[in-house]
C-alpha cells in the first residue's frame, strides 16, 4: 500500500494573489498553466499503480484530479483535507453547485457547507482558526489509516499537506506519504 499526496495545479487565485490583497476569486479554478502542470503530473503517475483517488471538493483540486487520473483510476470527493480557510479561494461551494459542474462525480455525501463556518454567515471569508484546522487535518490522517491494501492518490492543498508532512508541496508535486 502506498499513499501519494498531490497538490493541485496553479489556480486563478494563486496567479492573482500578490501576498496582501485578496483578489476575491472564490473556489478558484485552475489556470491554463495549472492544467499543464496536471497534464505533466499525469505522465509521472502511470508507473505508480494508483487504483483510487481522493480529492478535495475545491474546484482546483477536482480539476487537477480529473486531468491526472481520468481513465486511470476512479475519483471520489472527500472533505477534511481541503485548504485552511484564509482567503476567498478557499471558500467552497454547495454540493449541488459542484454536481452541476462535475456531473460524473458524487457530492451527495457532503454537508451543504463543508468548509469552515462562522457564526456570522454574512462574513464572506470567515478565517478558520488554526486549532480547528489542525483537528480537521488530524481527523483526515486518522481516516487514512483505514485505507486497505491499495495504492491511493490524495489530491489536495498546500497548507493541508504541510500540516501533515511539515513542508509545502509545489503545484502538482507528487509526494509519497507512506
Amino acid at each position: 500500500m502506498a499513499i501519494y499526496f498531490i497538490r493541485h495545479g496553479q489556480s486563478e487565485f494563486n496567479a492573482a494573489f500578490q501576498g496582501e490583497v485578496d483578489p476575491l476569486i472564490f473556489d478558484a479554478p485552475l489556470t491554463p498553466l495549472g492544467f499543464e502542470q496536471a497534464a505533466e503530473a499525469r505522465e509521472s503517475i502511470v508507473t505508480l499503480g494508483v487504483s483510487r483517488v481522493i480529492t478535495s471538493p475545491l474546484t482546483r483540486a477536482i480539476q487537477t484530479a480529473r486531468t491526472i487520473f481520468d481513465g486511470i483510476a476512479p475519483i471520489e470527493v472527500q472533505h477534511g483535507h481541503h485548504e485552511l480557510l484564509k482567503f476567498s479561494g478557499d471558500v467552497g461551494r454547495a454540493p449541488a453547485q459542484l454536481g452541476a459542474d462535475f456531473p460524473d462525480l458524487s457530492f451527495d455525501h457532503l454537508p451543504e457547507r463543508w468548509w469552515h463556518a462562522h457564526e456570522d454567515l454574512a462574513v464572506p471569508v470567515p478565517a478558520e482558526p488554526m486549532a480547528v484546522f489542525q483537528r480537521r487535518i488530524a481527523g483526515f490522517v486518522t481516516a487514512l489509516d483505514s485505507i486497505g491494501d491499495e495504492d491511493v492518490a490524495v489530491v489536495g492543498h498546500g497548507n493541508a499537506f504541510q500540516e501533515i508532512i511539515g513542508f509545502m508541496l509545489n503545484n502538482c508535486q507528487i509526494h509519497r506519504y507512506r
